[in-house]
């Protein structure tokens, strides 16, 4: 369970981001209890609040590269808010459910327009060149695979177990095709800083979990 202390940081960041909006304060924390019960639920193991908030430190590093830093980090609180392995929508329900949540918070249509691509963008985590705040968000939701080798397999572990009801020699299959995509790709990062300093990393990672998947 998160503690109490990183709690109150994540209600802070959330209530910081919404500042410029001048959401209503009682809303604001509504609107947060609701994610906190949407990312806890059953079945989660890597896709939970501890994620967002990877998600949201990278987004800061990152900050210098974003056109509307605002709406990459409501985009990162949303982004998994609907997670279901066994289905194939996840981004358009989690972009739907930022629609509604942030239209009744008040936030400008605009802003949710952004928000909502933001998010449908990480369904393929693909960038167009000038995509500044997609290619920021999706960085820092692809920074896991350059952590280091301890997190690594903790994150591939906790993948496994939100796959729990697929069979192994599937999971094996399946696993292995999503990470051979990311090294197909000529750059995993599309970020400066995060191409200098990550990309070697995850391209490591990457190939030790597909080495550790053939091997049993």
């Amino acid at each position: 369970m998160p503690t109490e202390n990183f709690m109150d940081i994540l209600f802070s960041n959330w209530q910081h981001t919404l500042q410029p909006f001048g959401v209503d304060q009682v809303a604001a924390e509504k609107a947060f209890n609701r994610l906190v019960a949407a990312y806890s639920t059953p079945g989660r193991y890597y896709h939970t609040l501890k994620h967002i908030d990877h998600v949201l430190g990278t987004i800061e590093i990152l900050q210098g590269y974003t056109n509307n830093l605002a709406a990459v980090q409501l985009a990162a609180w949303f982004h998994d808010v609907v997670y279901d392995t066994e289905a194939q929508d996840n981004e358009e329900r989690s972009a739907d459910y930022a629609f509604e949540l942030l239209s009744n918070l008040g936030i400008p249509e605009s802003t949710i327009t952004t928000i909502t691509h933001l998010i449908l963008n990480t369904k393929d985590h693909q960038a167009g060149v000038d995509d500044y705040d997609s290619q920021v968000l999706l960085d820092a939701d692809l920074a896991i695979l350059a952590t280091n080798l301890v997190e690594y397999p903790e994150y591939a572990h906790a993948i496994r177990q939100e796959y729990g009801w697929v069979a192994e020699a599937d999971y094996i299959t399946g696993r292995r095709q999503v990470l051979e995509r990311f090294l197909q790709r000529s750059r995993i990062y599309s970020t400066p800083l995060m191409l200098e300093f990550a990309e070697p990393s995850a391209r490591g990672n990457i190939q030790r979990e597909i080495q550790s998947l053939l091997s049993g």
